[in-house]
């Protein structure tokens, strides 16, 4: 991970991956969020 990036092909590759990472987690987190939310909802409608 200490390589240095010699071009700029190296530095949009490596900051493309980081912004997908970055996606991916927040979307896990907002559906984990919104179902955390909505719990208590979906629990009442069953009874």
């Amino acid at each position: 991970m200490t390589e240095s990036i010699h071009t700029l092909q190296e530095f949009m590759f490596q900051t493309k991956g980081m912004c997908y990472l970055l996606a991916l987690c927040f979307f896990v987190g907002i559906i984990t969020f919104w179902r955390f939310l909505n719990r208590n909802d979906l629990d009442q409608d069953m009874d």
